[in-house]
């Protein structure tokens, strides 16, 4: 037998010290006592890509549980809260054409589903009041907790926005002082490979030869690993998704009290959409769009369109997006995470989770020997691939669902030759029954559960065909509901604080620690 001691990770950035982080934390009673160890190796000359500047919900209990201070993650990494997303545009184009998709899941929702006493009429709004507060606050910029409530504690759900190019040596400090993850600062010149196509150690200028048992591929683009050494193709779904250029800039506010939004926004465009994410010092603000149906020189003047004329010098980073991934994610002793993985636009902000979901997989699911590894990594391959599915119909839905007809690149868009098949088999039941929380059925820990279905379906104007409720309790509970929300809305938009009023309080005082 051949334990698995030596885990070797190829590449730095978010997704590789969130990797080590993950790692090393669980495993950290065995790597004190010397008997597991975690080595990141990374060029001190390659430049992290830091493409996304959004977070799910599940970073708040990755960074609690790998032990990072809340406080010192605002302080250092320009961080700010996020509270979901706000879609505009993107329904008809329309004036006033927007909706949320909260990060909060509609109240009682584990109880009853509220879409059938919403689809009735009778109440009005939308989807999003109907349910939950959080609407509400964004629309108000407020922030999801006070100054009161210890780090990662709330009173709403919430993620973060946050400057990637910080967050990245942040994070390595973190894993090499508190996690005693060995960082290795050197350029990786070959792999070495056993004659059964395992790698067993890395080629570098700068610290020889560094061996290792299993090693997680995070070079980003480049795949050293699992495409350039052991040639697993990539599966490219740009037949789905049609986008497949950023033009991303960031954009310094007008006054440095300037408001904050809490959300981030994306708004469509001709071809595309454009995000916007507020951070305390700027906004990092990119076009996405189609290169199949609009030219980069009218992409920047769209984008200029949107910043203002008088941010027309700023320099704006041109982003290739190769939208798909590997085939397979775990070949021998090598897996990938991150931008290696693969790569999707970043419409839901899916990139980061994806890091998140597959190093805890790994973490806990940690081969003890390689004689199971295989059994392990087939596993793997089959919750990655089915995560990258699910991820995919869902970017997918926001296009889809569309009564645009103004340009080419959204009727191409609602082309069913383009949608996949298990979302034509969802939207077709979706007409007669909503997704709803016993959905939930297929995997533990959906990227998007069910309330996020019903956000976009129900924000863009979805119709179900509603079956009357055959329990008159059903109603009742339902009232109750929508009258303990209204309430909950009304409290919290009462007694939250302004965004930037709580993240400017964080960086005088701090926030408890819990």
């Amino acid at each position: 037998m051949k334990p698995i001691r030596s885990v070797v990770i190829v590449g730095g950035g978010t997704a590789g010290w969130l990797t080590a982080g993950i790692i090393a934390a669980r495993h950290q009673a065995r790597m004190k006592a010397g008997g597991f160890s975690v080595t990141l190796v990374e060029s001190p000359d390659i430049r992290a890509i830091g493409v996304g500047e959004g977070t799910w919900p599940t970073m708040r209990s990755t960074l609690e549980r790998i032990g990072v201070s809340e406080t010192a993650l605002f302080r250092e990494c320009d961080a700010a809260f996020k509270q979901g997303g706000k879609f505009v545009g993107w329904t008809t184009g329309a004036p006033g054409d927007a909706y949320y998709h909260p990060l909060m899941i509609p109240h009682g929702f584990s109880r009853v589903n509220l879409v059938p006493h919403w689809l009735s009429g009778a109440h009005g709004g939308s989807f999003c009041d109907f349910v939950t507060p959080q609407g509400r606050l964004c629309d108000q910029g407020l922030a999801p907790k006070t100054i009161a409530q210890g780090e990662y504690r709330s009173a709403a759900n919430y993620s973060y926005h946050l400057d990637a190019g910080k967050f990245g040596p942040f994070l390595a400090r973190h894993c090499t002082e508190k996690l005693r993850v060995r960082h290795v600062l050197a350029d990786v010149t070959a792999v070495r490979q056993s004659e059964s196509g395992d790698i067993t150690g890395l080629d570098s200028a700068q610290a020889g030869c560094i061996e290792g048992d299993l090693f997680v591929d995070c070079s980003g683009f480049h795949a050293l690993l699992i495409g350039q050494t052991l040639k697993v193709d990539f599966k490219s779904c740009h037949d789905v998704l049609l986008c497949d250029t950023a033009l991303a800039v960031q954009v310094p506010y007008e006054t440095p009290d300037q408001p904050m939004a809490s959300e981030t926004i994306a708004t469509a465009q001709a071809a595309g959409w454009i995000w916007d994410i507020g951070l305390p010092t700027r906004r990092g603000i990119g076009h996405v769009y189609s290169s199949r149906h609009m030219s980069e020189e009218a992409a920047r003047e769209a984008l200029l369109g949107y910043m203002g004329a008088q941010h027309r010098d700023l320099p704006v980073r041109k982003i290739p997006i190769r939208s798909g991934h590997r085939q397979i994610f775990w070949k021998n002793n090598c897996l990938a995470v991150g931008l290696a993985q693969g790569f999707l636009e970043p419409l839901e902000a899916s990139a980061i989770v994806l890091v998140e979901l597959s190093a805890k997989l790994l973490a806990e699911q940690m081969p003890a020997c390689r004689e199971v590894m295989d059994i392990v990594a087939r596993r793997f391959n089959e919750v990655t691939l089915y995560r990258w599915g699910r991820i995919i119909d869902f970017l997918k839905l926001h296009y889809v669902l569309t009564r645009r007809t103004d340009t080419a690149f959204w009727r191409d868009n609602v082309d069913p030759a383009t949608v996949p098949q298990r979302l034509q088999d969802m939207l077709t039941l979706w007409k007669f029954q909503s997704p709803w929380f016993f959905d939930e059925l297929d995997r533990l820990e959906e990227v998007f559960p069910a309330a996020s279905y019903q956000y976009v379906l129900y924000g863009m104007g979805f119709r179900t065909e509603v079956v009357p409720e055959d329990r008159a309790e059903s109603s009742s509970d339902a009232a109750k509901l929508v009258t303990e929300n209204a309430r909950m809305t009304a409290e919290l938009c009462a007694r939250l604080p302004k965004n930037r009023e709580l993240l400017n309080r964080i960086h005088q005082y701090g926030l408890q620690p819990v």
